[in-house]
């Protein structure tokens, strides 16, 4: 029963997801963005089945696990386009150390306004990182890690909504600069996003997320000094 639950979980997880694309590619809005639409589709499918968060968690685990060689895989398009990241290296870091910077304190701002205790403070801090960083780095400074990956969750998604939509208004084509927003900001789901574009906007994206992730890894003590 265990198995075929799993496989159950599998099964919609995939579909949810393969639908979610072929109805942004016709409609794209960001409401139908493929991790927004597939996160929606399947709590419903949960909720209609009568299962809960147990139950789909070993089949979400085993997807899990093919991220890892799923984001190693991006490291090809990055080796074939090196030169182009090697002459947008210092201003792609630049950038990024500036937009973790602005997001970063403007919502710790708009918190300390609202008086609102540590553990939400703490959350906010790691919000732009991947769940993995963030919950670790909140557990080692005695956080509540499920807020942390509440934070981290729902700025991916409200990211792979709202970034594709407000670059294109601003007028950011260039597949670069787009990797780099898409993985600073929205970490792993961006860079889900990033990948529907083009492979090596997807790439970039892998990237930004990772150097993002040490960056606060190294300035979270610092945050939390202040805090």
């Amino acid at each position: 029963m265990t198995t075929l639950i799993t496989l159950y979980s599998i099964l919609i997880t995939v579909l949810a997801y393969s639908v979610g694309r072929n109805i942004y590619r016709k409609h794209p809005s960001p409401f139908t963005t493929p991790v927004f639409f597939g996160t929606v589709t399947i709590i419903l499918v949960l909720l209609l089945s009568g299962l809960d968060f147990k139950d789909y968690t070993p089949g979400k685990d085993i997807i899990t696990y093919f991220l890892g060689p799923a984001t190693v895989s991006l490291a090809v398009p990055l080796y074939k386009n090196r030169s182009i990241i090697a002459k947008y290296a210092i201003p792609a870091i630049s950038g990024m150390i500036s937009g973790l910077t602005v997001t970063l304190f403007l919502a710790l701002a708009i918190a300390k306004a609202l008086s609102l205790p540590l553990y939400i403070l703490q959350g906010l801090a790691v919000k732009s990182i991947t769940v993995p960083i963030a919950v670790g780095i909140t557990e080692i400074y005695g956080g509540n890690p499920n807020i942390s990956a509440a934070f981290v969750i729902l700025t991916g998604v409200l990211g792979t909504m709202i970034a594709p939509k407000l670059m294109d208004k601003l007028n950011v084509t260039m597949p670069f600069a787009r990797g780099i927003a898409f993985g600073t900001i929205a970490h792993g789901l961006g860079t889900a996003q990033a990948t529907q574009e083009s492979e090596f906007t997807g790439a970039v994206a892998g990237a930004a997320m990772a150097i993002s992730g040490v960056l606060i890894s190294c300035l979270f003590p610092l945050i939390n000094h202040f805090l």
